[in-house]
């Protein structure tokens, strides 16, 4: 496996990734954080070197370990996640939070369900007991999803807020949905996905997905390539605002 162009990323950046124990890990975190500045270089009009990142403050505490964004006026929101071998990243001109999660056994779901709104636990109760740990992705996916869209992250228990098949339930002000990692099912090879974009409350359409190999994100000239003629959305608003556009590295990590 070729490795990856770490030389766009920051000090912190390179040095979180050689904590990790665990090579998979490692590659994981660091292929999330050379895509996101690729993508973000792409509609800055800079290098992915020079993308300035820090942290918001949080929304509960007023520390600065918030979400992360780019420090400047009129710059894109943005939301990243990983979950086994697949890479997400979300980038919206409104608050915007993604989330792909790897589907647990039923087991593990039913174990797990404690922590779901009561309704959710309720709906996942109904499904078939050998699809529950794909519901339970769907649902958690949403979840975090619209949490990391807030700021707050699992700091915000994820009890208190419903994001189950009745979308006419959804918070007030959000647009949640599934993202398709194909384009014929929501949920492909065990993993399910969500994009949540704040600040509307119409449904969104189906976002833009890009899928980047994790084999380009070792050639700077081909990132940049592939990056820069995705970065703009292709599918029609929902409002006057773009419609995220999630990015995945579906190559095995």
């Amino acid at each position: 496996m070729p490795p990856l162009d770490v030389a766009v990323l920051d000090e912190t950046e390179r040095a979180r990734g050689a904590a990790f124990a665990a090579p998979r890990d490692a590659r994981r975190y660091l292929a999330a954080h050379v895509l996101l500045r690729h993508l973000l270089a792409a509609r800055l009009g800079v290098t992915p070197r020079e993308v300035p990142l820090e942290r918001a403050a949080c929304p509960n505490c007023g520390r600065g370990h918030g979400r992360p964004r780019v420090p400047a006026a009129g710059a894109p929101h943005f939301s990243l996640s990983h979950s086994g071998g697949l890479v997400l990243v979300a980038v919206a001109d409104k608050p915007v939070g993604a989330d792909v999660q790897r589907a647990p056994a039923s087991a593990t779901a039913d174990v797990c369900a404690g922590r779901l709104h009561p309704d959710e636990r309720a709906e996942l109760a109904r499904t078939p007991h050998e699809r529950r740990g794909e519901h339970f992705a769907r649902i958690w996916a949403r979840k975090e999803a619209y949490l990391k869209g807030l700021g707050t992250g699992l700091c915000r228990p994820p009890r208190l807020d419903y994001l189950g098949a009745d979308t006419s339930r959804l918070p007030r002000g959000w647009a949640v949905r599934d993202v398709p990692l194909t384009p014929s099912a929501p949920l492909v090879s065990g993993y399910a996905a969500a994009v949540a974009l704040g600040g509307t409350h119409v449904p969104l359409a189906p976002p833009h997905v890009r899928h980047v190999p994790y084999a380009a994100l070792a050639d700077p000239g081909r990132a940049q390539a592939t990056l820069a003629a995705a970065s703009h959305p292709v599918v029609p608003r929902p409002t006057t605002s773009h419609p995220p556009t999630p990015y995945t590295d579906r190559t095995p990590i």
